[in-house]
């Protein structure tokens, strides 16, 4: 030490070009490069929204840096170069109006879109400067979540009941991961419960009452997170469930016989038919086809026990009996003859 500050002594009073070159080395070292430090490699950006690659350097050198931002391809594209903020050129119509660039270098992109994501290389130069400084910034891009919902066949199932898929379904949303919850509570892989490789769909291979619970999921990709609103997955025990489908199908099955057995068709409504039946005795086949009984003409029987409304037959109602099916008869039969419609009231 002490002879180096005999040397610089010696030599700052008599040859001090030869000091300065003695200390070049050292100073020159700093004077002929650009320093340049990046504070994030990383930026995540959203379609639509902007993202900022921001950069720093430091120079000796007064005059302005020729910035020169390239994105990484098979072939490098040059997204922009500048004196300064000056850009030299013009840009590729993909960049056009969408780019600014700062005194610093930072480049800020606006209105992302897909195509922007990739791998961002910068360099910074000066003129007077030997070593140019370089650096790269990695972009992405995703599409923010729409809200997920729970998406299942039924809400309520059998006990025993095999392979019930809950589906966590969105409509937006790049680059997503999934995250199952039961009861609050972190859903993983168990004997009975199946993630799929993406986590999108939670099976449950064999359901049993205690997976009567409450069930959400939650879906985040580098730009955000959101959960579905949380739903309900009922389930019913076999022996109670037989017992309520048992019970009310007697009670129906017992309403449509007491409905069936006490219907009979009112005598004002067979009158009318009789009537029409006798003016039109090519409609009697038809009719009679169509489930309705023909009676018979009072005007034929003098007895009084076949008339409509005869103490008799208020006594022992007459036993109607439909006819056959009716779908295909109402094609008229060969040479049978020509019916005229008319209404009756």
């Amino acid at each position: 030490v002490f002879s180096d500050v005999k040397l610089f002594s010696v030599l700052s009073v008599s040859h001090p070009v030869l000091l300065l070159l003695w200390l070049a080395p050292e100073s020159l070292s700093e004077v002929l490069a650009v320093n340049m430090t990046i504070p994030n490699t990383l930026i995540r950006g959203t379609v639509g929204g902007e993202a900022l690659l921001s950069v720093r350097y430091s120079s000796f050198s007064l005059d302005l840096p020729v910035i020169k931002w390239q994105l990484q391809r098979e072939k490098s594209v040059t997204v922009v170069q500048s004196i300064g903020t000056d850009i030299i050129g013009t840009l590729r119509p993909e960049y056009r109006d969408r780019i600014l660039v700062f005194e610093n270098g930072t480049l800020l992109l606006h209105n992302l879109r897909f195509s922007d994501e990739g791998t961002y290389d910068v360099e910074i130069s000066i003129t007077d400067d030997t070593f140019t400084g370089d650096g790269s910034i990695t972009l992405t891009v995703d599409e923010p979540i729409s809200r997920p919902y729970i998406h299942m066949e039924s809400s309520s199932v059998l006990e025993l009941s095999e392979n019930v898929i809950l589906n966590c379904s969105h409509e937006n949303g790049t680059r997503t991961t999934y995250r199952w919850f039961k009861g609050g509570k972190l859903q993983t892989n168990e004997t009975r419960f199946v993630l799929s490789p993406d986590q999108k769909l939670l099976t449950i291979t064999r359901v049993l009452m205690v997976d009567d619970d409450i069930y959400s999921c939650a879906v985040e990709n580098p730009v955000g997170n959101t959960s579905s609103l949380p739903i309900r997955l009922t389930v019913y025990k076999r022996s109670s469930l037989y017992i309520i489908l048992s019970t009310g199908g007697i009670f129906l099955l017992i309403a449509l016989v007491t409905v069936c057995a006490c219907w009979t068709p009112s005598k004002n409504l067979l009158h009318k038919i009789n009537i029409i039946v006798l003016n039109e005795p090519c409609l009697a086949e038809n009719v009679f086809r169509l489930g309705f009984p023909i009676l018979q003409d009072p005007s034929m029987d003098d007895s009084s026990s076949n008339s409509i409304g005869s103490p008799s037959e208020l006594d022992n109602p007459p036993c109607y009996t439909s006819g056959p099916n009716y779908t295909s008869s109402l094609a008229q039969s060969p040479g049978s003859p020509t019916c005229s419609i008319h209404r009756y009231t």
